[in-house]
């Protein structure tokens, strides 16, 4: 069997106050999850255990992403999270009294589900299957 991805979802997500890489981080999977109501397990016929879950997260400090955090918000499937540099840091200007600079923190996310499944027609999993009536 080969991994095939059957879709790809992209969301962004920010932490305005808190400054927390991981809060964005999930606000971003969050937006691509609501975007749409897949069900792509019950029509190929699998159990929604049976996903794999794929996801990237773009932050300017990868290094402060909880994944496994992220990785909760998946209530089924087997989600693998990688964080990754980019996103936005935005400046905040400083208020009076303040000493250190405040900024807000901008996530984007691709989650890709794919399935563990044979190509149509039992062709090899790396070769697409020949035009019906025509040569290979």
């Amino acid at each position: 069997m080969a991994k095939k991805r059957v879709a790809l979802e992209l969301g962004m997500g920010t932490a305005l106050q808190s400054q927390d890489y991981t809060k964005a981080a999930i606000r971003a999977v969050e937006d691509a999850l609501w975007h749409n109501s897949l069900t792509m397990a019950d029509a190929f016929g699998f159990p929604k255990e049976a996903m794999l879950i794929d996801v990237d997260v773009a932050v300017q400090r990868p290094d402060q992403v909880d994944v496994a955090k992220v990785a909760a918000v998946f209530p089924y499937g087997q989600a693998t999270v990688r964080a990754v540099h980019g996103g936005l840091d935005i400046p905040k200007p400083l208020k009076d009294g303040q000493s250190a600079p405040t900024q807000t923190i901008v996530a984007n996310a691709a989650v890709a589900v794919s399935f563990d499944m044979e190509p149509a027609n039992g062709a090899p999993a790396d070769k697409k299957p020949a035009p019906e009536g025509g040569a290979s």
